[in-house]
Formats: C-alpha cells, structure tokens, sequence
C-alpha cells in the first residue's frame, strides 16, 4: 500500500540512511546525539539507521568526545574502505584514470598520453586507442591497490561533448574531437573488463569539474554557480536550486562574432575559436609570435605566459615583454569577459569558477582582466552580485569530480548497492498519519 505521495518504507528509509550519510560524510565525525539537530531525525530513527549503517560497514566510531555531565558520546565516520570508486579524465592530451576510497582519497593512478598519428587533432582520439586506454588503465590502478573489481561503486569518466542517454547506455557526442554519436558505455561493457554490477557514470568534463568545485571546492555553500573548464577548448557547468547535479553547456560554441575565425567545430565565431588555449596559440603564431617547437600546449602556454610576463632578474630589472603575446592575451581577456557576461546575464549566478589547466595558468594573470569586461558587457544588477575566481581544484579536478559521480549515486541509494530492494508498503497506521498531514 502506498500513500498519496507514492513513498514506502523502502523510500523512508533510504532517505534517513542517505541524510545520514551525508552529515556524516561532510561535517563528520559527529556523535548520535549530533547527528539528530543535523538531520532533523529522531533519536529513535538515528540509532536503527546509525545500527544499520555499522552493520553495513558503511560506518564506524572514530574515538569519543566529551559529553556535559554525562558519558563520554561515541564518534561516528563513514568508512573509507567500505567502497571505491574509480575517476576519468579524457583529457586534450592525456587520459588521468585514478581510485579512490570512499572519502576521496587517491589510492592510485595512471596516465596515458594521446598522441596524434597525424597532422589533425582528431587523431589523437581515436575512439578504439580511447577504449583500450580506459580498459588497461582501469584494470593497473585496481592491481596496484589490489582491489578487487567487484568493490566498486562504479568508475565516472569525464569527457568532451554533449553525452546522451539511450537505450545502448551513455552516447558520445563530441564534434571537436571526432565522436559521432560514439556507444562508449556499450564499447566498456563488451571489453567485460568489470562485472555487470559495475556502473559507469559517463558524462561531460565540465560537469564533473563542476562536481568536485561544488562539493569540496570554491563553489561549496553557493546556491548558484558556473563552473568553467578552460582547457584546449571551453565548456561550462551550471548549478542552480533547480539543478543540483550541475547541467553542462557548450558555453565554448557561444556565438561571439559573426563570421568570425573556423571553430573547430567547424562553425564561425564561437568563443572557442578565440579563447579556448588552442586558439589562443594559433592567434599568437599567426601575430608573429614563436612558441617553443616542438612543444604540447600546456608547454606553449608557459611560454607565451613568460613572454610576456618576463620574470625578473637577479637585479630586479624585468626583461622586455613580448607585445605580441600581451596584445593577444589582452584580447582573449575581452573574449572570455563578453562570454562571462552571457552567463551573468542568462544565469545570474552567485559565483563564477575558473577551472582546468589552461584556466589555472592564465587566470592569475589577467584574471582582473575578465572581471571588467564580464561587468562592463554585463547587466549592471547580476554583475554587482556575482563573484569571479579562480576553482581551488588542480588538474585533478575533472578526475575527482569523475569519482564523485558514482558517490553521489551511492548517496542517493542510502548506501545500497545496485540490486533493486524489494518494496515494503508503509503500515497502515503510517499511512493514515501522512494522508492526514497531506490534508
């Protein structure tokens, strides 16, 4: 039997076990007696899930704390080693895999470098190279941890272009790099490298840096944020009230000037074409400027940066900077400042983030930069109340937020595994008292 709402005491449950975990997992350890105010459970329904929960191995006491006038009160954790999850980066130049426990922490990691075979960029992704990195890369990190394959919760992959969701499992749609409707999910799958037990959460990069920037980094405690990927190319992740796990946007396909420079995409005037790392270099090759050859873009970028922002020195003198890179840099600042601005203007989010590796570089220079043009071409109410920064997250971020995706599942079961529960109708007495608040 179920009442107005379609809840059963499988879904009460899960829902305790899941705020639970959750205050446990970010403001743990706590004590039950915390754990009540913290989630705005009982006590009586904080010692069966708490009970439950240590059963599991999903939690455990972690020393004990002072209590007034009473016994010392227990400290309760999540487990560490209760559960894995394994994170992807398909990154411009590299694929990251790393494991981590429950809590995040990386057990181990791997790198794979995608090369290009020719003189397109598409080369280097190969969707079967992709794959057989993925599956060798997956199956080092879980023998140098020696964790078996069945303790996962599942492996997050972090990729570019839009993802969609089908019948055949997570379908890649990446124009910049090749992908056409590419079954990666069904491609993992037939490798039987995992069991069937295993999921894989597939998604885009942006998002997943947008996971790990709202859960542990800059964007924590703000109700609405976008989070920047800046890397060879642009993408974003929009979080709202609405849309907690983040939604990911071309934001790099943005229109900025009509007939402008050939995206990669193949389309004129994105602002990929103009601010996103790649094209930043072309721009400055193309004004005269000389990176190091050969060089990767990442190596390029440190040298553009130096050029242009000569170090000083012995005796405190700066050599002369390079103009060329300066001009270009300048103007890729007004670029990303116009495209900022749509998002003010279209979002109007507390903060903005400034993430990936390109980002990471050049945001401590002409960060400042951004932040004028974005409120200059913004609307001036959105623009007085947005903050522009940097993420705190490394180059990791993609990865971590990759592993968070699975967690996040894992949260939302109560700590379950992915074998359906059998349902239990609430009883009757239940039911009467909720139909009753439901009037």
């Amino acid at each position: 039997m179920r009442v107005r709402s379609g809840r059963t005491v499988r879904d009460l449950r899960r829902e305790n076990r899941t705020a639970v975990l959750q205050r446990l997992y970010f403001d743990g350890p706590l004590s039950r007696f915390s754990l009540g105010p913290a989630t705005g459970l009982s006590s009586g329904s904080i010692s069966n899930v708490v009970a439950e929960l240590v059963a599991d191995g999903l939690v455990e006491e972690a020393g004990s704390v002072e209590s007034a006038g009473g016994r010392p009160r227990t400290l309760l954790r999540v487990s560490p080693t209760s559960g894995y999850m394994i994170g992807v980066d398909v990154g411009e130049t590299r694929i990251r895999i790393e494991l981590f426990d429950l809590t995040l922490t990386e057990l181990a990691r791997v790198e794979r470098p995608l090369e290009a075979a020719g003189p397109r960029r598409i080369d280097r992704y190969d969707v079967a190279v992709v794959v057989r990195h993925l599956r060798e890369g997956i199956a080092e990190v879980l023998r140098a941890a020696a964790i078996a394959p069945e303790r996962l919760l599942g492996v997050g992959i972090g990729v570019p272009g839009i993802v969609a969701r089908t019948a055949d499992g997570a379908v890649v749609h990446g124009q910049t790099i090749g992908w056409d409707a590419v079954p990666l999910e069904r491609m993992l799958r037939d490798s039987h490298l995992l069991p069937e037990t295993v999921p894989y959460y597939i998604d885009n990069g942006a998002k997943t840096l947008g996971q790990a920037e709202m859960w542990f980094g800059a964007g924590r405690g703000a109700r609405n944020a976008v989070v920047v990927l800046f890397g060879s190319g642009v993408g974003a992740c929009v979080v709202s009230e609405d849309t907690r796990t983040g939604r990911a946007i071309e934001w790099g396909h943005l229109t900025v000037r009509v007939r402008g420079r050939r995206c990669r995409c193949g389309a004129q005037g994105c602002l990929e074409a103009y601010a996103g790392a790649e094209a930043l270099l072309e721009r400055w090759v193309e004004a005269g400027g000389r990176p190091p050859a050969p060089a990767d873009e990442e190596t390029a970028l440190t040298a553009m940066l130096a050029a242009a922002y000569p170090a000083a020195g012995p005796d405190g003198t700066s050599a002369r900077a390079d103009t060329t890179a300066l001009a270009v840099l300048e103007e890729t600042a007004e670029y990303l400042g116009a495209g900022f601005s749509d998002l003010i203007n279209l979002f109007q989010p507390e903060r903005i983030l400034v993430g990936g590796w390109a980002g990471l570089q050049l945001g401590t220079r002409f960060l400042d930069s951004v932040r004028s043009y974005a409120t200059s071409y913004a609307l001036s109410y959105p623009a007085a109340n947005v903050r522009i920064d940097l993420g705190t997250f490394g180059p990791d971020a993609v990865t971590v937020g990759a592993g968070i995706l699975p967690l996040a599942d894992f949260f939302a079961r109560g700590g379950r595994g992915t074998e359906p529960e059998r349902e239990e109708p609430l009883p009757a007495w239940r039911t009467t008292l909720q139909e009753r608040a439901a009037h």
